[in-house]
């Protein structure tokens, strides 16, 4: 590797930690453990519970509910965000003297456990859609060759955990977000995977440059001994932002023709984490077992139920137009489609000639009727309503042996659900109950 990692904190240094969820309480924990001073900034009150927040101030930390105020960041050697934290909200409470200096550090949890690894290589996958299909798939192709594997990071266990962990793995996969990598100085994956870039978070992000280069910092820290791969059609940005790494660039094969997984996208995404794999010594006849034997995750093209010659297939997870239009084209059969949400951006207008071909009936719920109504009004017969059940009862009483009634939302969840894993849920919960 060509960079050197980031600094470590001191005993005594003060970390200020954004965030009581679950990345911060691991960020907070490793701090305490090295012996650093940790206050944990939480806006919401209820985040903790009363024994977690006794638990946290009897091991050293300092716990701080409600508005955050220049003071709380006062003295901190770094700043510490969750994920969902932007790092531009953070500036008004800091010094931009000492943050040009170096004197204070806004750092990811990603990029704080990174420091404190041994020499575990890292298999580390973004991109806009797929990404935790593909660390999954990755994961099961290296234990499908003999590896320990510690799965984590974006997708769920915070890297922090592992550091904590007295059991080590052979190869460390990661699912990393653009929210993450904009907060990350010196995080370098032996293998770094960016899968795709289309529009997203640009209600975080300020434009897509911003959202671009948070992802291609992925790459920053590779050297010509480590591997970049890529998705095809992203050969000129790779050029573009200079990338040391030897590159593959791929696109879905059929390479595995024995899949559970639907859609070309998925083909895609498998050949994405077996050129990963290979790296790491995985074979051919291994990495087809690992596929073969792989099922579909939760909320990502899950298979519900077939009722009445219906199927009923579960995509929350598709929060973007460019996750819907991948969605409709995964479905041989002709489709109901179930949207709506609080909307993120995207151009529906430009899947008009897909909904043609493809949709026989929308089916819209919750915000984001009028984006919709907007695009596609005469277009696709359309109907609006106020939650998601009352949205599936109708399409499930309109819909025909052979269909498919779909629901890939094309937005965030956050009018009427905590996540799309709750959509998702509620979805679930529906359809199992439909008489």
């Amino acid at each position: 590797m060509q960079n050197t990692r980031g600094k470590t904190l001191k005993a005594g240094d003060l970390a200020v930690v954004v965030g009581a969820g679950r990345s911060g309480k691991a960020a907070s924990a490793l701090l305490l453990r090295k012996g650093v001073r940790v206050r944990l900034l939480e806006k919401n009150p209820k985040a903790l519970s009363e024994p977690e927040q006794k638990v946290f101030r009897e091991n050293g930390g300092e716990l701080v509910l409600g508005e955050h105020h220049k003071e709380h960041f006062a003295g901190a050697s770094a700043i510490v965000p969750s994920p969902g934290v932007p790092r531009a909200s953070l500036l008004p409470y800091l010094d931009e003297t000492k943050l040009a200096s170096g004197a204070v550090e806004i750092i990811a949890e990603m990029e704080l456990a990174f420091r404190y690894l041994d020499d575990e290589p890292i298999l580390a996958v973004t991109g806009t859609s797929g990404k935790t299909t593909t660390v999954s798939v990755a994961a099961a192709m290296l234990k499908a060759q003999g590896l320990s594997v510690f799965l984590g990071g974006n997708i769920g266990t915070p890297l922090s955990e592992y550091v904590l962990d007295s059991r080590k793995a052979d190869v460390l996969v990661l699912e990393i977000s653009s929210f993450q990598l904009q907060c990350c100085q010196t995080f370098a994956p032996r293998v770094a995977v960016l899968l795709n870039l289309s529009p997203n978070h640009l209600d975080y992000h300020k434009d897509m440059q911003e959202y671009s280069d948070a992802k291609f910092r992925i790459f920053r820290w590779q050297d010509e001994n480590d591997l970049a791969v890529l998705g095809h059609g992203l050969e000129d940005a790779a050029k573009a932002y200079g990338l040391r790494a030897r590159k593959i660039f791929v696109e879905a094969s059929q390479r595995f023709p024995h899949m559970q997984l639907l859609g070309e996208h998925n083909r895609f995404n498998c050949e994405a984490a077996y050129q990963a794999c290979r790296f790491f010594g995985v074979t051919e006849s291994r990495a087809a077992e690992a596929v073969a034997d792989f099922r579909p995750l939760p909320n990502r093209l899950e298979r519900v139920r077939e009722h009445k010659g219906v199927l009923y297939i579960n995509d929350s997870k598709a929060t973007t137009v460019s996750a819907l239009e991948v969605a409709i084209r995964a479905i041989d059969r002709p489709l109901r489609l179930l949207c709506g949400g609080k909307f993120k951006g995207g151009d529906l207008a430009g899947l008009i000639p897909l909904v043609q071909e493809k949709v026989r009936e929308v089916a819209l719920f919750g915000a984001a009727r009028e984006e919709f109504e907007g695009a596609w009004k005469g277009i696709v017969p359309l109907s609006w309503h106020p939650v998601l059940k009352d949205a599936v009862q109708c399409l499930a009483e309109h819909a025909q042996a052979g269909d498919a009634v779909l629901l890939a939302p094309a937005t965030a969840s956050f009018d009427l659900y905590t996540s799309y894993a709750e959509r998702g849920r509620d979805f679930r919960e529906i359809v199992e109950h439909l008489a």
